[in-house]
């Protein structure tokens, strides 16, 4: 015979009433499918991993078997036990050789008829194997193993979780909270923790971070008020409140930078986070793990905050807890803010001695379809039925409110003491009802791999404690946002706080009204948050409101009595404000005409990912279908969900002009319409160096308009032109570049997007001239300005307050001096000549090539020795920077050269180049000669980037700046600038920061500032010329007495540009690969001291930097650098750094004095080998 097996019940329902001619039923005796309730002995966690006492019960449970005390159940045995259990196994028998394809058949409609069949094929039943071996790799705790098993076991079993009606009776007689009389006891605080579960994402709302981070009231988060109230209850009772979160690997990241940013002494207390455990997603087919080759992240998902009583074993918490003496933890929902520890509650809850209590509510017919509280028949025990576990015959029952009173808030009080005893009951776990959620792996992929995510409930645990109870509350102890409906509510005036918790207005008379959106126009939190833009409506004096179709409210629209509004048309329709009651059609209203936003159907393109300076890429690229658009998009959303309100405050708008800049700046403007920007500054024809972007966020006012943040359009020194780079950035509202986080997020976003917003009928701006354009809506809900502004002026105003003007205008107008700046045709043009021309009194021969040109006439923008050629062959100087002969020609007394977006600078004396790395020092070491620095008590800090050679090291020992080593990027500086204003730290201000890739700047902006470092040196020039009777103090002669006084660090950098990408990384690879054989070794006479790879902890926000620079460290302090840039619009650049220190050998030719270095770092990593040559592209 052969047989297949499956369990009785619904299975064996559906089976009688497809196939009627199964020849028998009757009972086996496999024991892997009996139910997990009732089959213990089969679990396989490894003894290895089990603690001390665990691995005792184990081993005696094998020595058990050993001598047959727990032998293996024969049939008769099965029999018995099957007797006592309503979970009955059945058999179909055929005769072998009969048609197997009618048994397949009939397993194939019962797995497609059930929730879950244990019926998988004829050989054998899903091992939990491949499942264990994922979690163990992964570095799971065994407990959590241990619960995931047993949830895994009555998923593979078919156990379908029902409790019939007749099984239980309804929970009755429960006490009232708001009946206690008992005196709290405020000592029982000490022995408290109180845990909020904050592992959800809220996606069900389209939030893909922390739920908790969701603004629910004013700018305060759901954790902004639950901080709140654990520190107002601090200060009230005069105790140190245990506060505790349960984070999940979602939720994480984005919590603890929350706290740490806005309450930073919550963040520094020990064991404020507990990680909820990850589970497997499985296979909905196999119940194998589940892959996700794109993003392995996908393969797991949170177990459910069931997972409470594993991740407090698992971690080690809850014996912390019971060790330091807490006996009690109150545990809620993150979301629900009516959850405050009660004092009386908890006072009730200690007095009674029972291990578990849970937060009841009263059902209404609203909470009719959801769980109930009952008593089981069996044992009297408190249990918890879903809706899941109920079957059809009994819904009526169960939907019956007059019968089944309450329902769980999920706000529990548990006795860890107990907790451990039961964990250590049940082998190391609690053993929950499982709950089975259908999915796919990529939660934004709906055609991806069929999953089943299995998660357990922790108000659950109520069955497994005895002498559980629970108490019923008042609904102002249950207000969680599920959805938008919630979340309008809690928003409005129909809510107000005391202490930091929301409760009813008075004016409501005592009940909250009835929230009803259209649930497909508003389910997701964005659309919520574009409906109210103008503000949050007014509902306190509403009682019901009911919205079908999409509308767009104001903080002018007051809800009254019963309200219902329509509007059937495909636009949004606008709500007037004043006072609005009855029913209400707007479906034939006005529409918004030009601010109308369009929603346009987009994929994901490959390849958006941010470098330290923004995205750059060909512009040809930049001006395909949807390119730009989708990372504008993107970065709308990221910014919006990084907190900024886009209809408050100005988005700034400019770019270097170079090709495509005009036509890029209107589409930023129309998408911006359509994600709610409401004021727009553009600079006057485009136009915008990078500094002054940076200085016209911080200085142009009033406050009411300040801007939030820019979009930036450059891609800085690169070539522009159809067939060269174009590129795009964001800075935040510190005037600074956008942090890895939001260029993190909106590269995330670009991987998924799906479509953009865009007002096309907005119409084209004029940005020749400068003035206000404003454009308003149809229907009068909403007007947008757009002010072109001027290009120069806050940036100019800015530079006049830092230096003495009248001073460098007496060092111009010496007969024995003359400069020349070369503007390389980039943006910097308007604004030498705003400086030099106008307000330092200096003809126009002064500013070279200051004309702005959309492809830089055909140069490269890049102020440096080779690009520069033109202004380096008029200083005297080589591509070497080496004096050249020019015969009686008069050379320039001081030579500089700007990049294409202005930030970058290159210093030239009479024949002679300054290198950056000695500018900065240089700069540094004068700083009290700049009235900015000397007027804040001198210069405090000093920071460059890792390759930027050590000059500038010795200054800050000799004068005792604080000194930073930072890897490439200006944000790195923006954090040390803004320590004390935006992170609470240290204040480094006054600060000067440089990198060697002709980059110069301070703290009056957050960018490099390449017309900043110009005037930094004629401002020192100045100072030491102050006496125009002696001889003039020349750029070589400033740079010499350096070198004199702190030495002389000779070095170079050579970049191979346009190489190939792989080959590049190989080479990164292979030295990365083989830093231990580098180490100690000797090459030419070079002992190399160190090898690595250089990393990064930011001493302001904690984060870490990895992989920033390959580095060799010689033992008489050479260096060796290498890294890849990340900016460059196509390929790769490899970047190759030399340095050497001389105290005394100083009037050296770099390149003589490097030579050897040289040949070592070209020997170190094969340059020639991996890309063909070992000529560089440029040597600066």
């Amino acid at each position: 015979m052969s047989s297949v097996s499956y369990h009785s019940g619904a299975a064996a329902q559906i089976l009688r009433s497809h196939q009627s001619k199964a020849q028998s039923y009757h009972d086996v005796s496999e024991p892997h499918l009996r139910h997990s309730h009732t089959h213990r002995r089969g679990r396989r966690t490894r003894i290895k991993n089990l603690c001390p006492k665990q691995r005792r019960t184990r081993q005696t449970t094998q020595e058990r078997q050993k001598k047959g005390f727990d032998r293996q159940p024969n049939k008769e045995d099965v029999q018995q036990r099957q007797q006592r259990t309503t979970h009955k196994v059945l058999k179909i028998s055929t005769p072998i050789g009969s048609d197997r394809q009618k048994i397949e058949s009939s397993l194939s409609f019962i797995r497609n008829n059930l929730p879950c069949s244990s019926v998988f094929s004829l050989k054998k039943m899903p091992s939990f194997d491949p499942v264990r071996a994922k979690m163990e790799a992964e570095g799971i705790a065994t407990s959590a193993i241990s619960a995931f098993e047993s949830t895994f076991k009555s998923l593979v079993s078919g156990n379908t979780g029902m409790i019939p009606e007749s099984t239980i009776s309804p929970a009755a007689d429960l006490v009232n909270a708001e009946t206690f009389t008992d005196a709290p006891d405020t000592g029982l605080l000490s022995k408290t923790v109180v845990l909020k579960l904050n592992g959800g994402l809220g996606t069900g709302m389209g939030l893909d971070k922390a739920k908790s981070l969701l603004k629910v009231k004013g700018n305060d988060t759901f954790l902004d008020l639950t901080a709140k109230q654990i520190i107002s209850m601090r200060k009230e009772f005069g105790m140190k409140v245990k506060f505790m979160l349960m984070n999940s690997f979602s939720t994480s990241a984005d919590t603890l930078d929350f706290f740490q940013k806005n309450y930073p002494g919550l963040a520094a207390e020990d064991g404020l986070e507990m990680m909820q455990n990850k589970v497997p997603k499985l296979d909905a087919e196999t119940f194998e793990p589940a892959t996700c080759a794109t993003d392995p992240s996908n393969e797991w998902c949170p177990p459910g905050h069931g997972d409470l009583y594993a991740a407090l074993e698992g971690s080690g918490c809850l014996d912390a807890l019971l060790q330091a003496g807490y006996k009690y933890m109150f545990v809620s929902n993150s979301d629900n803010l009516g959850a405050t520890l009660d004092l009386n509650i908890l006072t009730y809850f200690a007095r009674s001695d029972a291990p578990f209590m849970m937060e009841c509510c009263e059902r209404t017919a609203n909470d009719k379809k959801g769980g109930h509280l009952a008593l089981r028949n069996l044992d009297s025990q408190l249990i918890l039925r879903e809706s899941a576990m109920c079957a059809e015959e009994d819904e009526d029952a169960f939907q019956d409110i007059t019968k089944h009173r309450y329902f769980n808030t999920n706000n529990l009080w548990i006795r860890l003491d107990k907790l451990k005893e039961i964990i250590i009951a049940n082998g190391g776990y609690i053993p929950l009802p499982m709950i089975m959620n259908k999915k796919t792996v990529d939660p934004k992929d709906d055609s991806s791999q069929k999953v089943i995510q299995l998660e357990t409930a922790m108000g659950a645990a109520i069955e497994c404690f005895k002498g559980a109870t629970a108490i019923v509350v008042p609904r102002t102890r249950f207000a969680p946002v599920k959805k938008c409906d919630d979340l309008l509510l809690l928003r409005s005036d129909a809510y107000v706080l005391e202490n930091n918790k929301p409760v009813l207005n008075p004016l409501c008379g005592g009940k909250a009204p009835t929230i009803s959106l259209d649930s497909k126009k508003y389910k997701l939190v964005g659309a919520l948050e574009e409906a109210t833009e103008g503000g949050i409506p007014s509902l306190v004096r509403c009682e019901k409101l009911k919205i079908s179709g999409f509308v767009r409210m104001s903080k002018g629209t007051k809800f009254v009595g019963a309200v219902s509004i329509v509007n059937n048309s495909d636009e949004a329709k606008f709500v007037p404000s004043g006072a609005i009651t009855g029913d209400i059609d707007l479906t034939d209203a006005v529409g918004q005409g030009p601010l109308k936003p369009e929603i346009v159907k987009t994929s994901p393109i490959a390849g958006q990912q941010p470098g330290t300076s923004g995205l750059r890429k060909k512009t040809k690229e930049f001006m395909s279908p949807n390119y730009l658009e989708n990372f504008v998009q993107s970065a709308y959303d990221s910014i919006k969900e990084n907190g900024t309100d886009l209809s408050e405050g100005s988005l700034l708008i400019g770019g270097d002009g170079r090709y495509y800049n005009s036509e890029a700046i209107q589409i930023i403007i129309k998408m911006g319409v359509a994600n709610g920007v409401k004021r727009f500054w553009v600079g006057e024809n485009g136009l915008m160096s990078t500094p002054a972007v940076s200085a016209t966020i911080r200085e142009r006012g009033p406050m009411w308009q300040k801007a939030y943040g820019s979009f930036i359009l450059t891609a800085s020194h690169n070539p522009g032109g159809p067939d060269e780079d174009f590129g795009i950035k964001y800075n935040c509202e510190n005037g600074g570049p956008a942090p890895d986080e939001l260029t993190d997020a909106i590269y995330a976003k670009t991987t998924t997007i799906k479509s953009y917003k865009i007002c096309k009928d907005f119409p084209t701006i004029d940005l020749s001239k400068p003035g206000i354009t404003t454009v308003k809506a149809e229907d009068g809900s909403s007007e947008v300005s757009v002010e072109v502004i001027s290009s120069t002026e806050s940036h100019v105003e800015l530079l006049k307050t830092i230096f003495d003007f009248a001073a460098i205008k007496a060092l111009l107008d010496r007969p024995d001096f003359n400069m020349i700046y070369d503007c390389m045709y980039g943006v910097n043009g308007p604004y030498a000549k705003e400086i030099f021309v106008k307000e330092l009194g200096q003809s126009e021969d002064v500013c070279m090539n200051a004309t702005p040109k959309d492809d830089f006439n055909g140069g490269h923008a890049d102020p440096n020795l080779t690009y520069a050629k033109e202004l380096v062959e008029i200083m005297g100087l080589n591509r070497k920077g080496e004096a050249i002969d020019t015969g009686d020609r008069k050379i320039p007394s001081f030579g500089a050269a700007a990049d294409g977006d202005g930030d970058r600078n290159m210093i030239l004396g009479t024949k002679f180049f300054v290198s950056p790395s000695d500018s900065l020092a240089i700069i540094a070491a004068n700083a009290n000669k700049i009235p900015f620095f000397k007027a804040q008590g001198g210069l405090k800090a000093v920071a460059r980037s890792m390759p930027t050679s050590g000059a500038v090291d010795r200054v800050a020992e000799d004068l005792n700046f604080d000194l930073f080593e930072t890897p490439t990027g200006w944000k790195y500086f923006g954090n040390l600038m803004d320590s004390k204003a935006i992170y609470k730290g240290t204040d480094y201000t006054p600060f000067i920061c440089g990198e060697e890739s002709f980059g110069t700047g301070s703290d009056h902006v957050r960018e490099k500032d390449g017309i900043w470092a110009v005037l930094a040196w004629l401002q020192i020039l100045a100072v030491e010329n102050s006496d125009p009777s002696k001889p003039l103090v020349t750029v070589e002669d400033i740079v010499k007495n350096h070198w004199k006084k702190y030495g002389r660090n000779y070095y170079c950098r050579w970049d191979f540009e346009g190489v190939d990408k792989t080959a590049a990384e190989s080479m990164v690879d292979m030295m990365r690969g083989k830093f231990s054989q580098y180490t100690g070794k000797v090459i030419d006479g070079y002992e190399i001291s160190t090898a690595d790879d250089f990393t990064y902890l930011d001493p302001v926000d904690r984060s870490l930097a990895k992989n920033k620079g390959i580095r060799f460290l010689m033992s008489d302090g050479s260096r060796i650098i290498f890294r890849l840039s990340g900016t460059a619009g196509s390929g790769a650049t490899i970047r190759m750094y030399i340095e050497a220190f001389e105290p005394e050998k100083i009037d050296a030719v770099a390149s003589d004095a490097l030579s050897g270095l040289v040949r070592v770092a070209l020997d170190i990593c094969d340059m020639k080998g991996f890309i063909g040559t070992e000529e560089p592209t440029v040597i600066t």
